[in-house]
Order: C-alpha cells, then structure tokens, then sequence
C-alpha cells in the first residue's frame, strides 16, 4: 500500500463545531496524528480574523518562513494548533479577499470542470472562495517545502463546499493525489428535506433534473463534477453509497465509515459520579419548569442533532411520545428531552430564577415545555406539533416532553454543562432518523454507555445490524427500527414499545444492556476504522502517480 508522506485535509468544520462533520475531523485527527506527526495539516475558515477562536492555539513559530512568504503572496493564514486530542496543525484562512475574483474564478471552473455556478445562492459563494483559498495555502505550502517531488501527498476534501479545492489541486498539482469525501449528497438532502420519497424511488430519480426542480443546481454539479473528477470518491456509509451510485451517477471508490475516539469518555468512578451529576441537574431543570417532583427513579430520554424536523425524525419521536402517554405497559415516569438547536432568543428569566433559588415548586411555569424564548414562537415545529397534540405537560401525565432548543456548549444559561457531560445521564437515547447518511448521535451515546433507538436509514443503524447479525434489539444495547419511505406510524409505534418494555427491566437487565452498548462502541473505534483511509490514500497516490508517468 502506498502511504502519505503529507496529507492535507480542508474542511469547512476544521476549528469550526457546526454539526457531525466536526466530530469526525476531531475525533479522528489523534490517530492520524500518531501516525504522521505533524504532517497531517488541517485547513478550515477564518472567521475570527484578529480575534481568538475558541478551538484554536495560534503558533507564530510553526513554519515561520513559508508564514512570511503567505503574507507575501496575500495569503493571509494563521497557523497553530487544532485544540483537540492529538493537536495537529491546522491552518485557518481568510477568504474573504476572494470575493473580488469570484467570477474569474467561477469562469475557470466552468472551462475546466463545466461547473454551474450560474444558479448560486445562500451559502455558495461563501463555501467556494473559502475551498480556492485552502486550495491555494496547499499550492504555497506544497512549493515552499515540498516540490522537490519526493514526497507523497494527498489533499482530502470534505463535502460539496470544498470541491473546487479538490478540482484546483488535480489541475494545478497533479502530482497530488485527491480524495474527496460526501457525507451526505446535497440533492438527496434536499429530496428528502422536501417531503418526498428517497428511498422506493431513489433508483427512478435523476440527479440532475431534481437539482434544477429543487433550485439546486449549483451544489449538485459541483459535488457531482468533483465526485467524477478526483482521484478517490468516498463516502461514510453504505445506504450514501448507494444514494451517490444513483444521484451522482459515480460509484464510490472506498465506504470510509465514521468512527469515535472515547478518549474523553469518563473512566469509572469519575463516570458514575458524572453521570450522577447530570441526571441532578436534567431533573433540577424539568421540576422548576414543570412544578414537579420527578425523582431520581424517572426515565431520561432525549433526540438530539441538527434541527432537520423530519429528517432527523424529530416528528416521529414526539409523535411517539404521545402515543407514550397512553400506554398501559409504562412502568416509570419519562422526561423526554428534545435537544436541538432551534431560532433560540434567550433563556427564560423566569426559568433561571427558579434554579437559582433552589426551592421545590408545585405550579408549572407558564409555556412548560421549553426551556428557552425562541424567535419563532407560534412557528417552530417541535412546539407547534406539541400544541398541536394538546401535550403541555399536565401534572398527571406520565409523560412529559421538553424543548431545550440550544447547543450545548456549557454556558447556555440553563443547563450550563456541555453535551457530552449530559448525555450521560440519560436511560436511553432515540434517533429515529429519516435521512442520516451515519449518525453519530447514536455513537455518542452508546460510547457514554446509553442504550439508544435508531433505524436502519441510518449508516450507523445498518451497520450495528451487520455487527449483530440481526435487527438490533434493545437489550443488545442497540435498538434498530426498520423504516420506510411509509412507514411513520410504525416507527411511532415500535419507539413507545420499546420505551414501555425498557421501563420493565431490573436493574440486572438494564446494566447487560449498558454492557451491550458500550461493546459495540468499542467496535467503532478509530483505531479500528482507520484502515479504509489508508485504502482510500492509496487509491489516490496509485492514480496521481499512473498520472505523472
């Protein structure tokens, strides 16, 4: 196999927590890291210009000439340290300064790739000038240090916004060898973002003509043009793999799935006291809110991820959550916790003066199911739907439901503490996902040693039933529901019975099924996954050179 000597990874997500893709860059950065000290090098955005960025440690020492000589070609990076397990060097670039060539630049890929940049809108234009500009700190860094040809190196991009990166460096550089990965296609999103059937109908689907129908034209052709053009297409999952077959019309070369590093998941003792912690403080939160005294013996649950409301099956786990209020076979009151970031205003002073008190109420305050004001009152989904099933969390319900609608990063002005301190204190976890080309949620989860409920719509889903042998069941630590383009109402239906049943188990049976989640989490480590990359790396290498010669 060939190895790289240097690799050069750009994405929009690199010092940038946005969603999942955050987590696979950061997570899998320390076994790169191990491997190739210091000669994996990040590139993300700069959008703190002069100002400190929070997952960032400048380094005015780390390649201090070709620094200098940047500056000198109104490249204008900053070079430090990723501050993640591992830290690797990441360079941040301002893009800004781009937007003056844009034409030009759009003109060139147009002549080269036949890239349709005429329909952009949104975040488009952003996304490209910031691909060209990390395409450029590679063509500066690779001719200070590098041209001497010696070295093996490979640029790997990261999602549709870094395609015209990927399609520079090939036509620029062509001894590099390019890898260009999709985490989602943009055009499937957007199909199944919009209501329609993905699945029965994905082999009739043209790519193509869904882009023009959905106003999508632009981000199509650049991800489908780099898809056909790189050295290596990959993808996170085999259900993705499929979508790009029959949306890009291009087969991936390599499934590159998503693994975890559990570095940061507490070790004995200190987990159990902060999983103590959390469940304190998830039911401090909904007592205040709902004038309530659940108790310690309460079933946590909660969704979690990016507010996509169908895609991500936010609607079917309230949906769920309603046909939980009647069942006969729930043994334990639930506090169901819908954790996704909405249009947040602020906390609610009301709110925070309960905690802050600290005495026990017994009248809910006004609005008890969330957490936060939002902008959006009367249109947010999560709290139109709730309203629309009368749910408003009664003080006989058994059930009750709560919209944390932020992220949780520590200082929200409710919960204060971070995700990954509080998704441990939950029972079980639920994704029942729609569209979810991985899904690292459930992975989170079972990595802190939660039970969760997910699909087999899911890259993760298909892959725990491959891992099994089976449909995942909840006491393999892995619930794995079996969804359709049509199958909503029993998705609802399969998440309440598996509420219901897990509030039927012993103590006994619930630690086998922690047991069972936190095994199968240790067979999505990096350290086991990893290995597809150097696949993937070498298929490029492979072609850069058959190209060269």
């Amino acid at each position: 196999m060939l190895k790289p000597d240097y690799i050069f990874e750009s994405s929009w997500e690199v010092c940038n927590k946005v969603g999942g893709i955050y987590t696979v860059l950061s997570t899998r950065a320390k076994t790169l890291q191990e491997a190739m000290k210091d000669r994996i090098v990040f590139i993300g955005p700069d959008f703190w210009q002069k100002e400190a960025c929070p997952y960032f440690k400048e380094d005015k020492a780390l390649f201090a000439d070709w620094q200098w000589e940047a500056k000198e070609h109104h490249l204008d990076v900053r070079v430090g340290r990723w501050t993640i397990p591992g830290e690797p060097v990441a360079i941040l670039v301002d893009f800004q300064p781009f937007f003056e060539k844009k034409d030009e630049i759009y003109t060139w890929l147009w002549e080269n790739y036949q890239v349709d940049s005429l329909h952009a809108y949104g975040d488009y234009d952003e996304a490209s000038m910031f691909s060209y500009a990390a395409a450029l700190v590679v063509e500066s860094f690779y001719n200070h240090y590098l041209q001497n040809g010696k070295q093996r190196v490979v640029y790997h991009a990261n999602e549709w916004m870094c395609g015209l990166g990927a399609l520079y460096i090939n036509k620029v550089l062509p001894q590099i060898g390019t890898v260009f990965t999709t985490h989602a296609t943009s055009i499937g999103r957007s199909i199944a973002g919009n209501q329609k059937p993905l699945y029965d109908y994905l082999f009739a689907y043209n790519g193509d003509q869904m882009a023009g129908e959905l106003n999508m034209q632009s981000k199509h052709s650049i991800e489908k043009q780099t898809a056909w053009f790189v050295d290596c297409f990959t993808t996170v999952s085999d259900i993705t793999a499929n979508e790009c077959k029959e949306l890009l019309d291009k087969p991936v070369d390599v499934v590159l799935p998503n693994g975890f590093d559990n570095s940061f998941v507490p070790k004995a003792a200190t987990f159990t006291k902060k999983r103590k912690v959390a469940r304190k403080r998830l039911l401090e939160v909904a007592n205040a809110l709902l004038g309530d005294n659940l108790d310690d013996d309460t079933l946590i649950i909660s969704t979690s991820g990016r507010y996509e409301f169908r895609n991500k099956g936010i609607d079917v786990f309230v949906e769920a959550m309603n046909r939980l209020l009647r069942e006969k076979d729930l043994k334990k009151k639930v506090v169901a916790f819908i954790e996704v970031p909405g249009w947040v205003g602020e906390p609610r002073k009301d709110l925070q003066e309960r905690l802050a008190s600290g005495k026990q109420y017994d009248t809910p305050l006004e609005v008890p199911q969330v957490t936060h004001w939002l902008h959006n009152m009367s249109h947010d989904n999560v709290l139109g739907m709730l309203k629309y099933y009368d749910m408003h969390n009664r003080k006989d319900d058994q059930v009750k439901v709560i919209f944390l609608p932020c992220y949780l990063d520590g200082k929200d002005g409710v919960v204060n503490m971070t995700y990954y301190d509080i998704v441990l204190g939950n029972d079980l976890c639920i994704y029942p996902s729609y569209y979810e080309p991985w899904g690292y949620t459930p992975l989170e989860a079972i990595a802190f040693k939660v039970p969760c409920i997910t699909t087999d719509l899911a890259g993760f889903g298909l892959w725990a039933n491959k891992v099994f042998g089976h449909h995942g069941e909840i006491v393999d630590g892995v619930k794995v529901i079996h969804r359709t383009d049509y199958n909503y109402s029993e998705v609802a239906d399969a998440i309440k019975d598996t509420v219901a049943e897990f509030s039927n188990m012993t103590k006994k049976q619930v630690d086998e099924c922690r047991k069972h989640a936190d095994e199968l989490s240790k067979k999505a480590l990096w350290s086991e996954f990893i290995k597809y990359y150097y696949e993937a790396y070498d298929i490029a290498l492979r072609k850069a050179e058959a190209r060269l010669s």
